[in-house]
């Protein structure tokens, strides 16, 4: 079972579609908006918000993945 994360998005450009999740423990983390969780849209990622995700390491590096927003 993958384990989910809770952390704070540092910063996301929306014209791009991708930024950097603030762990509690760990270093940053990558996210696109393709690892938003469908019918979550991309434009509520911006900094300061809060967020679930689970996290991906592959040859890229980490990265995060089902990305859903804490309300």
């Amino acid at each position: 079972m993958e384990m989910r994360e809770i952390g704070i998005v540092k910063w996301y450009d929306s014209c791009g579609g991708s930024g950097y999740i603030a762990r509690k423990k760990g270093e940053d983390v990558y996210v696109h908006q393709s690892a938003v969780r469908s019918g979550t849209v991309g434009c509520y990622l911006r900094e300061g918000v809060a967020v679930e995700f689970t996290l991906i390491e592959d040859s890229e590096g980490s990265r995060a993945h089902d990305v859903v927003l804490i309300r």
